[in-house]
């Protein structure tokens, strides 16, 4: 398939904010597609070459896309800079400047989507003496031949920049109707612009099924090649030993009263610990451990294999837990923030264990013996835990639960959790399923506040004077819908001169510096990679930021190493805040 195909497909997708348009259009668009290039296509649409749970990253800098830009055009690297100042955007600034180039090079060809994936996933592997310069070729080789609007959308992936409002809904949908529609007797009025699902049963059905595949594998080029080859294929698919799925998320409950109208009575309460999460596999011995944002972290905890190994009892099983880290002399619990180290450190590992210990609370079981449990009753999931985890406190131990209807015993159960140094319980539906990425309303949390949510920073301004060095405000956003960020505002506050006081200006900085997209005077942009913990007094309408709200008296309270970007609060969920304090 010619990458240009591609790029049409794209442009339709930018040109509309509209769900159902680019529904239609990507719909229309995976029919075309070759079997044989269907994987790649649906990673590069996606704006990816790696599925979701894979940790591999194309790891390329802005300046390294800079230097390739400049190499295949044939101007210094000043000048595309300067461009790139200009416009904002070094996909923009590639488009213009390829279409300045007198004639194509002696060297250049037609591109296949096969080509431009092939070398944006080579630039992930490259390491050693010569690494930029090999970079800057692989690119420059893509962008050599590209037309204008193709050079714009290669620098754009490189970048991992798509932008083009590609949600996980749409792309299901998408799939749905691609490969399901006459059977579900979809229809669109071109001109009105409305679908009409004449057999509504039946599209739930196929929505279902697309969307466990998905659940299942976190890799939606998979998933659209057993669509197109039928139902009965779709309904095969597996979990992946060694390959994460997402981890389900929680509501929030405003009080033990709200926890138990909204999962039922009786419920299942567990302590809420202030940790991180940890989906375990075991498979052929070997233990394998991921973040709840999938990263690979077996080798940042090598005492938790040791615990899971010695003292869970199964040939191979996923497990859903949360690390805590605790003091080793006075046995209290620490803050997230305080053992947050942990997940980023490759060095000094073992001596990091013993002055920074954690104990693992085992709370959900996916998959066990080679049966996929997600579907089962979290009351029986829960027995099997209890069976088969060999409590040792302070290394490895079953979450502390409670099974009640009765508020006043939820009252106590919730106090002695945050007496023990705990965030608060948690609230679960005894016959629920277990739902990979989702927040669903059969399994809350409660905390004593309710003002902190968690945000991605989209961009920043140089700080003055003695900051001057530093990026001192932040914009902050959401996420809607369709996995577009929406700014919420702008943070400077809660954040310390010294980085042994706490989140620094420092630290941010460098975090931020090697995610820079754009630069105009002191404003920067920067890809949503860095999650925030935000705390606020007030939630307004505002018509000053995208998502159409804005924070009051925001403060920074933490960097949230444990989030992804598409983790953080949506918009949704800042409407139902912003309701709420109505109430």
């Amino acid at each position: 398939m010619n990458y240009e195909q591609l790029v049409e497909m794209y442009e339709k997708l930018e040109s509309t904010t509209k769900r159902l348009e680019k529904t239609l259009a990507l719909s229309e668009f995976l029919k075309k597609i070759p079997i044989d290039d269907l994987q790649h296509t649906i990673l590069l649409v996606q704006g990816t070459v790696f599925p979701l749970w894979d940790s591999s990253k194309i790891g390329v800098a802005s300046r390294i896309v800079l230097k390739a830009i400049a190499t295949a055009v044939g101007i210094s690297p000043e000048k595309v800079e300067a461009d790139w100042k200009k416009t904002g955007d070094l996909g923009d600034s590639s488009e213009k400047l390829i279409s300045t180039k007198k004639q194509h090079t002696l060297f250049s060809h037609k591109l296949t989507v096969k080509k431009v994936f092939n070398n944006i996933r080579a630039l992930a592997s490259l390491e050693g003496e010569g690494t930029v310069a090999n970079k800057v070729s692989l690119i420059a080789e893509l962008l050599t031949s590209a037309k204008p609007e193709e050079a714009k959308y290669i620098v754009r992936t490189v970048l991992e920049e798509l932008r083009i409002g590609l949600g996980a809904g749409t792309m299901r949908d998408a799939i749905v109707w691609a490969n399901f529609g006459k059977e579900c007797e979809i229809e669109f009025d071109d001109k009105k612009k409305i679908m009409d699902i004449k057999n509504r049963e039946k599209y739930n059905h196929y929505s279902e099924i697309v969307q466990k595949a998905y659940d299942l594998t976190n890799d939606f080029s998979v998933v659209a090649e057993k669509a197109r080859k039928g139902e009965k294929e779709l309904t095969k698919t597996e979990m992946t030993m060694g390959a994460p799925i997402k981890v389900m998320l929680a509501l929030k409950a405003t009080d033990i009263k709200d926890g138990f109208e909204r999962v039922g009575k009786p419920a299942e309460l567990e302590y809420k610990y202030d940790g991180f999460r940890m989906q375990i596999h075991k498979h052929a011995n070997k233990i394998t451990i991921f973040t709840r944002r999938l990263e690979n972290v077996t080798v940042q905890f090598p005492e938790v294999a040791k615990y899971v190994l010695d003292n869970v009892k199964g040939e191979n099983f996923i497990l859903d837990s949360e690390a805590v880290g605790y003091d080793a002399k006075t046995k209290k619990y620490f803050s997230f923030q305080h053992i947050s180290q942990r997940i980023k450190r490759k060095y000094d590992i073992e001596k990091l264990a013993k002055e920074m210990p954690i104990e693992l609370n085992i709370f959900d079981i996916l998959y066990y013996n080679g049966k996929n449990m997600i579907n089962d009753k979290f009351s029986e999931r829960r027995k099997l835990i209890d069976k088969i985890v060999k409590n040792v406190p302070y290394k490895i131990i079953a979450a502390k639960n409670l099974i009640t209807s009765d508020e006043k015993t939820a009252e106590k159960f919730y106090k002695q959790s945050l007496s023990e140094g705990n965030e608060g319980i948690m609230f679960k539906t005894l016959d629920a399923p277990y739902k990979p990425g989702a927040r669903v309303g059969y399994m809350l949390k409660l905390k004593p506040t309710l003002d902190t949510i968690d945000l991605v920073i989209t961009g920043a301004d140089w700080g003055e004077g003695k900051r001057s060095e530093w990026m001192s405000s932040f914009t902050v956003a959401c996420i809607d819908e369709d996995n577009n960020f929406v700014d919420i505002g702008k943070v400077g506050t809660g954040i310390k001169e010294k980085t042994e006081e706490g989140v620094s200006f420092e630290e941010l900085t460098e975090l931020l510096k090697p995610l820079v997209i754009s630069e105009k005077g002191k404003e920067v942009k920067v890809k949503p990679k860095i999650v925030v913990q935000i705390i606020y007094s007030e939630i307004q309408k505002s018509p000053t930021y995208g998502s159409g709200y804005a924070l009051r008296f925001p403060r920074l309270s933490s960097i949230r190493e444990d989030r992804s970007a598409d983790e953080i609060t949506t918009l949704s969920e800042i409407e139902d805040l912003f309701q709420g304090q109505k109430k």
